[in-house]
C-alpha cells in the first residue's frame, strides 16, 4: 500500500468527522446541565433530537453531493465540506441556549453529509488498484478520530474545562485537512473525472440503481449498521456517567475502547481481506457483534473494578465486530453492481446509513426515558442481527440488473 497527499487528507478528514460527531456526545451531560435540559430528568429525547436534526442535514447535503462532485470535483467539494464542519462546531461552542445548537448543527451536518458521501469515492478514485483495501484502511481513521476525541475531550472535562472550550477545540481539527485539500496542487494532482454530469443525468443514475433488487438489501443493511454503530458511539459516554456513576474521563475511555476495536478491525480488514472475502467478513462480524453486544445492557449499576474491566473488554469486542460493516457493505455493494456509477451507489447507501444513525440514536433516547438507558442498548444487537440476515439474503452473484 502506497500513500500520497490525498490519502493523508482523507485520513485527517475522517478524524475531523469523528471528532465533530463525538464532541457533542462526550460533552452532552455537561451541555445538558448548562443549557437546561438535564438528561436524568427526561432530557434524553432532547439529546437524541440533536443528532436526528444533524442527520437530516447530512442527508440533505448527501442528496446534492453527487452534483457538487460532478460540477466542482471531489477534492474541492470535500475541502469546502471540511470548512462547514469546522464552522458548525465553532458555532456550537458559543450557543447561548438549546435551540441555538440547531442551526449550528445543521451547518456542521451539511458539511458532514458531503464528507459521508464523497470521502469513500474520493479514496477509491485515488487508487485504481485494490481500492477496497485503501477504503477499509482510510475508514479506520474514523475510529482513530473517535479514540483521540473521546480520551482528549474526556480528560479536559475531568479537569473541569468548559464544554464550550472542548467544542472549540473540536472545530480546530478542521484546519489540517483544509490545507491539504484546498492548497495549490503539486506535480501529482488529484485524478478528477473528466465527465461533468447534469442533474437529470444524476437522477437517471439514481433511478437505474433503485431498480436493482439487491440494492435494497444493501440499503436496509446500511440503515441498520449505521443505527447499531452510532447508538453505541453516541450514548456510551452518557451511559457510563449516569448509570455506572463514573467520571467524564471514564465515559470517554469506554467510547475510546469501543472505537479502538473498530480501528483495529478496519485496519486489519484493509490489510487482510480482499474483495472476494467481503460477504463472509460481514456475516461473521455481524454474528459476532450480535452475540457479544447482548451482554452490554446486563452489567450492574456502579460495577466493581473487575466488572468494569470486563465491560470495557466486551466493548472492545463489539467494536472489533462492528468495524467492517460500513465500508465493507458499501464496497461489496459496488462490486455486485459493476455497471452502475460507483460514486452514486456510495452516496445512496450513505443516505441509508446516516438516517439509521439518527433514527436509532433518537429511538434510544426515548427508550432511555421510558425503560432506562441500559435497557435501550438492546437495540444494538437487534440492528446487527437483522443487518446480517439482509446481507445473507441478498443475491450475491456479480451481475448487473437494470
Amino acid at each position: 500500500m502506497v500513500f500520497g497527499r490525498y490519502d493523508y487528507a482523507a485520513f485527517l478528514t475522517f478524524i475531523l468527522y469523528a471528532a465533530g460527531s463525538l464532541a457533542i456526545p462526550i460533552v452532552l451531560v455537561q451541555m445538558a446541565q448548562g443549557l437546561d435540559f438535564p438528561l436524568e430528568k427526561g432530557g434524553m429525547s432532547a439529546g437524541g433530537w440533536l443528532h436526528m436534526i444533524r442527520s437530516l442535514a447530512i442527508c440533505l447535503s448527501m442528496v446534492v453531493s453527487a452534483y457538487a462532485a460532478a460540477r466542482w470535483g471531489n477534492r474541492r467539494s470535500l475541502g469546502v465540506s471540511v470548512v462547514l464542519v469546522g464552522a458548525g462546531m465553532a458555532l456550537c461552542a458559543v450557543a447561548p441556549a438549546y435551540f441555538w445548537l440547531i442551526p449550528a448543527l445543521v451547518i456542521a451536518g451539511l458539511g458532514e453529509g458531503v464528507i459521508e458521501a464523497l470521502a469513500t469515492p474520493f479514496v477509491q478514485q485515488y487508487h485504481e488498484k485494490d481500492p477496497e483495501r485503501y477504503v477499509s484502511f482510510s475508514h479506520g481513521f474514523w475510529s482513530l478520530g473517535v479514540i483521540i476525541a473521546t480520551i482528549f475531550f474526556g480528560f479536559l472535562l475531568m479537569k473541569d474545562v468548559s464544554w464550550r472550550i472542548v467544542l472549540g477545540l473540536a472545530a480546530l481539527f478542521a484546519v489540517p485537512p483544509i490545507l491539504l485539500l484546498l492548497m495549490k496542487e503539486g506535480k501529482n494532482p488529484y485524478p478528477e473525472r473528466s465527465e461533468r454530469y447534469e442533474v437529470h443525468h444524476l437522477l437517471a443514475q439514481a433511478k437505474d440503481i433503485s431498480k436493482v433488487p439487491r440494492f435494497w438489501f444493501y440499503f436496509g443493511a446500511m440503515f441498520l449498521a449505521g443505527g447499531g454503530e452510532f447508538c453505541l458511539t453516541f450514548w456510551l459516554a452518557s451511559y457510563v456517567q449516569i448509570n455506572l456513576d463514573k467520571s467524564p474521563m471514564m465515559g470517554g475511555i469506554a467510547t475510546a475502547i469501543f472505537a479502538a476495536g473498530m480501528f483495529i478491525g478496519r485496519l486489519g480488514s484493509g490489510f487482510l481481506f480482499r474483495q472476494r472475502h467481503l460477504k463472509g467478513l460481514i456475516v461473521a462480524s455481524g454474528l459476532f457483534a450480535t452475540l457479544v453486544g447482548i451482554a452490554v445492557p446486563f452489567f450492574p449499576d456502579a460495577p466493581s473494578p473487575l466488572l468494569l474491566g470486563l465491560l470495557l473488554f466486551v466493548l472492545f469486542l463489539v467494536g472489533l465486530g462492528t468495524a467492517p460493516f460500513w465500508p465493507s457493505i458499501q464496497t461489496y455493494a459496488v462490486d455486485r453492481m459493476p455497471k452502475h456509477d460507483s460514486t452514486m451507489v456510495f452516496i445512496l447507501l450513505s443516505c441509508a446509513g446516516v438516517p439509521g444513525c439518527g433514527v436509532f440514536t433518537l429511538l434510544m433516547g426515548y427508550c432511555g426515558n421510558a425503560f432506562g438507558l441500559a435497557a435501550s442498548f438492546l437495540l444494538v444487537p437487534a440492528c446487527f442481527l437483522v443487518m446480517t440476515l439482509l446481507v445473507l439474503a441478498a443475491p450475491s452473484e456479480k451481475v448487473a440488473t437494470h
